[in-house]
């Protein structure tokens, strides 16, 4: 269940962002600060892909992956009942406006 954690355990991140450099910085960061990194994705397909088959206890998603929008990766983390967070240099209107109300990174 979303938001119970086993005593000792990290927790996991799905990260999808198609820039390699800033995929990598956000990565090394979270490692940093004690969480596993459960996956890495650069585009929506295979953002899509690791949703449904990567255990991951919250995601981090650009908004804007190689020109397209995040939505059908935000959608199959809602349907797991996962929390996510967007981060974007667009803002709060970059992020799809049925999503509005997830937190965002700027």
């Amino acid at each position: 269940m979303p938001g119970q954690y086993k005593a000792g355990s990290r927790t996991s991140v799905l990260l999808v962002e198609d820039e390699v450099m800033i995929r990598m910085m956000v990565a090394d960061m979270l490692e940093e600060l004690g969480y596993a990194i459960a996956a890495e994705a650069g585009d929506i397909d295979e953002g899509v892909r690791l949703v449904q088959a990567t255990d991951f206890d919250i995601a981090i998603l650009d908004v804007n992956v190689n020109g397209k929008v995040i939505s059908p990766v935000a959608e199959a983390i809602q349907l797991r009942d996962i929390p996510f967070v967007f981060a974007t240099g667009y803002g709060v209107q970059g992020v799809p406006e049925k999503f509005r109300d997830r937190p965002t990174l700027q």
